[in-house]
């Protein structure tokens, strides 16, 4: 209601709010440099001492590093609606349901009790069953509605989920809600999957993920280490809106409650926080960019929904054919081996290994294998056949001739059997060895050599590769030995690092045999990242098993290690076949930047990483060499940053590499290791004023086949877009996309705009929009009292008089619309005339002072006059 004793006529409390300053110089106050560097020089002068600088990054902070507080149980009525709606229950093995695990209460870890449990496999069970929506002031009330998400899960490849449609129930999409002020219950929505056609599916909602992990998939020793994974890591989930392929968010799930500690299987519903970061830099009051101040840049959290998810794993007995000592790790001792274990002289392997005949293998594999005898035969049968043809009058007929694998000539022969002899005997001296290895971490391996001669040898040690190089630091030697429990004894200055050498040289003793210490360390991995969009799935509501295939690992390699001594000949070779294997992810960085520049960027260390806080020197790696990755010593006690500088790509190019970060010397192991990408977009700058539209155009050009596209946004309050349609884009064609501005707070925004396929749901272009809001100027200032605590607001009016001799329509806007309301949004005025403006205050149950903007444009959004109220509750 508008009439009242509340209402009463605000008072201008002065016209403009602001002073002008002025600034004097006098003639002789500023002192200049002199450009002569020899000038007044002084012996004492030298280079200038750096000091202590700390480069200025707002900090990427990980969402999902403290998720207690953000993993609650769900309310009552919603344990309702997710009961009652269908969703697959988790069994055991024997069809029993799983025992349900409460997130939210400690769990104590026990390795001794899942050491002991019969069931050795474990069928990890992700379920994703329903979001909550959270409203937003611009925002759609069904808004998002399709979503998918991205995660990656122990050693498993990267998961991208199909796309999941937001239901209010189990088979009707949910309707525009007109109730803003639903509760939280209400605003559950379903998750179910979508068809191809865009229907979704009839059968039971959600989306269930399986993981198997037993003992085909785990290596010797690793089931302890899959254990601890469980007991101490998190699962950093992005969540994406289905339609516009732009981040909605991301949550962390603790997977602690997944330890089954002797029970058949165990379930758990949480309920998630899905957080994203804003950044935005805020304008004083009074400042602007011309005045060569900066703006303070503040990180805001802001809350996009809630997420739904149930864990749970089930216990799976060992198969026969899986009985295997898994919980043994393998020996780190190589043993040399010796002698000749057999081969024919020919082995088409033989030809295949020897780089000379590399070119000849390629020939008949007929010719490699008959004799000169052999050759001969043919030779004769081909003649007599000759001689009948012509006998019979067909010279003209084709006469076979002999292909160059059968004239082959004796010395052909004979270098084939040198080359051949010669390969047996390398392979009568090499020892193979398999390793598995993952991204950053070393692996360390001991080689016992023997010098089977009664004279001593000088013996060098050359690797055909970097990565696998020889421990020659007896103080790194050691530290290897204590991890791998080695029991063989470390021998001070036993290598001879001789400059101009191949490698490190040892000495050896008539009939010796020593231990020869090797690391095996990779940074490399596939830098190739899949198109941004959800995964193309068949249509079904069946449980998914998630693929083993190892993404970003490089391919299996052959490292050899010779052993040789002074006159160049072989001693021993060792062949290490490296079998490269997924790593762990511990968190996942998107980053977002202007295409072709360079992104700098710090990455603060979590405060709760153990030996992360305690003053120790932190090392970092980058699996990109192109990325400069670094970090500093700081003071004891205060947070540590990871310095980032990446150099810039095309839009929408995402580049993609880890950041192993280690704390012990040696480099070992990585505590950490995260997953960075950087999706590099088309920058567009746009200087506005707050309140007012403003527009540019941004062009999109066509490629090589006809598309169907639409744009999105990801603030629709203060942005829209045309076409805001489905729009046709032509091959090599070039489209206009209209974007209009309407920000209504003062300072430095970041918009993100997507076109996107909607028939291949890819990304085809995206844009980040740079805004710099300066405040209008305020042409009346008021002040307002409200009272606190009375559960109700207050009415207040001012005047507005329309300086024009022709009539006018306008529009009334605030910048916090949850304090500020007006009796009329819109209304009309005649020329000179004066209209009462009617505002309606919000109540507040705490004091305190809040500025609002009210403007008052036209109807092509212009402002006309913008006048400010303080309002005071106490």
């Amino acid at each position: 209601m508008w009439t009242g004793s509340d209402q009463c006529e605000l008072t201008a409390a002065g016209g403009v709010c602001g002073a002008h300053a002025s600034f004097c110089f006098q003639s002789g106050s500023l002192a200049h440099l002199d450009l002569d560097p020899e000038a007044h020089l002084t012996p004492e002068e030298g280079p200038l001492q750096e000091l202590p600088f700390t480069p200025v990054h707002a900090p990427v902070l990980n969402l999902g590093v403290n998720v207690s507080s953000s993993s609650t149980l769900s309310s009552r009525r919603s344990l309702a609606r997710l009961s009652s709606a269908g969703f697959p229950e988790v069994v055991d093995s024997m069809g029993q349901p799983a025992e349900a695990v409460d997130p939210t209460e400690p769990l104590t870890f026990d390795p001794q009790s899942e050491e002991n449990d019969s069931l050795q496999g474990n069928l990890l069970l992700l379920q994703f069953l329903a979001f909550t929506r959270v409203s937003e002031s611009g925002v759609a009330p069904d808004w998002p509605r399709r979503v998918y998400f991205t995660f990656q899960l122990y050693r498993f490849p990267p998961v991208t989920t199909q796309p999941l449609a937001l239901l209010t129930d189990q088979s009707e999409p949910m309707a525009l809600l007109s109730d803003q002020s639903q509760s939280t219950a209400e605003s559950l929505c379903l998750l179910t999957t979508v068809n191809r056609d865009g229907t979704t599916n009839s059968g039971s909602p959600g989306l269930e993920l399986q993981f198997r992990v037993d003992r085909s998939f785990l290596r010797p020793g690793e089931r302890r280490w899959f254990l601890r994974y469980l007991a101490l890591h998190n699962l950093h989930v992005d969540v994406w809106d289905g339609d516009s392929l732009l981040l909605l968010g991301s949550t962390a799930i603790p997977l602690k409650p997944m330890l089954r500690q002797g029970k058949a299987a165990v379930q758990a519903l949480q309920q998630l926080d899905v957080l994203t970061t804003d950044y935005m830099e805020e304008e004083p009051l009074g400042t602007s960019r011309d005045q060569g101040s900066d703006w303070p840049l503040n990180m805001h959290t802001v809350l996009r929904g809630q997420l739904h998810i149930r864990t749970g794993n089930i216990g799976l007995p060992v198969l026969p054919d899986q009985q295997r000592a898994v919980d043994t790790p393998p020996s780190h001792i190589v043993m040399q081996t010796s002698g000749f274990r057999g081969g024919s002289l020919f082995e088409r392997n033989v030809t295949q290994l020897n780089a000379r005949s590399s070119a000849k293998a390629q020939r008949p594999i007929r010719a490699d294998l008959i004799g000169l005898q052999q050759t001969q035969d043919v030779r004769r049968k081909l003649s007599c056949m000759a001689a009948v043809h012509r006998k019979e009058g067909t010279q003209h007929t084709h006469t076979p001739q002999l292909t160059d694998s059968a004239q082959m000539s004796s010395p052909d022969v004979e270098q084939s059997k040198a080359e051949g002899i010669a390969h047996m005997l390398s392979r009568a001296i090499t020892t193979e060895h398999p390793l598995f290895c993952s991204l950053g971490s070393a692996e360390y391996l001991e080689y016992v050599l023997r010098n089977p001669f009664n004279t001593a040898h000088t013996v060098t040690i050359c690797s055909d590769h970097s990565e696998l190089s020889v421990i020659t630091s007896a103080e790194e030697w050691r530290y290897f030995k204590s991890l791998s429990h080695s029991p063989t004894p470390v021998e001070e200055n036993m290598f001879h690092l001789q400059p101009g050498a191949p490698g490190p040289q040892v000495y050896l003793r008539p009939k010796e045999s020593l231990h020869i210490p090797l690391k095996y360390q990779s940074f490399q991995c596939d830098p190739n990242t899949a198109p941004q969009g959800p995964s193309i799935l068949p249509a079904g509501s069946g449980p998914q098993v998630a693929q083993r295939n190892p993404p970003h690992v490089v391919a299996s390699r052959t490292i050899k290690v010779s052993f040789s001594t002074e006159d160049g000949k072989p001693l021993s070779i060792l062949q290490v076949n490296v079998q490269p294997t997924p790593h762990i992810v511990d968190q996942t960085f998107r980053l977002y930047h202007p295409e072709q520049s360079f992104l700098k960027k710090a990455i603060r260390l979590p405060p709760s990483g153990g030996d992360l806080c305690d003053g120790t020197q932190v090392t970092v790696r980058c699996s990109d060499p192109d990325v400069v990755c670094q970090t500093r010593k700081t003071v004891l006690g205060e947070p540590q940053d990871v310095y980032l500088k990446v150099p810039g790509s095309s839009s929408p190019h995402v580049r993609m590499f880890f950041i192993m970060v280690y704390t012990d010397k040696w480099m070992a192991a990585p505590s950490q290791v995260w997953h960075v990408y950087v999706h590099f977009l088309e920058c567009a700058d746009m200087s506005v004023v707050s309140g007012q539209k403003s527009c540019q155009s941004l062009v999109l050009r066509g490629k090589r086949s006809v598309k169907k596209l639409r744009c999105y946004c990801s603030h629709p309050q203060d942005l829209q877009v045309e076409p805001g349609g489905v729009f046709v884009l032509p091959p090599a064609a070039v489209q206009e996309v209209q974007v209009k501005v309407q920000p209504w707070r003062a300072g430095g925004r970041f918009f993100y705009l997507s076109a996107v396929d909607v028939e291949q749901q890819r990304l085809v272009s995206s844009w980040l929009l740079c805004l710099t809001v300066h405040r209008p100027v305020i042409s009346k200032a008021f002040e307002v009292s409200v009272p606190v605590g009375e559960g109700r607001g207050s009415s207040r009016k001012i005047s507005y008089t329309n300086p024009y001799s022709g009539p006018q329509s306008l529009r009334l806007h605030s910048d916090q619309p949850h304090l500020l309301q007006f009796r009329e949004d819109r209304f009309q005025i005649g020329g000179g005339e004066t209209y009462t403006i009617g505002l309606r205050f919000a109540p507040s149950q705490r004091p305190g002072a809040v500025e609002i903007l009210v403007y008052v444009n036209d109807l092509q959004e212009k402002t006309e006059e913008a006048f400010c109220v303080k309002v005071s509750y106490s």
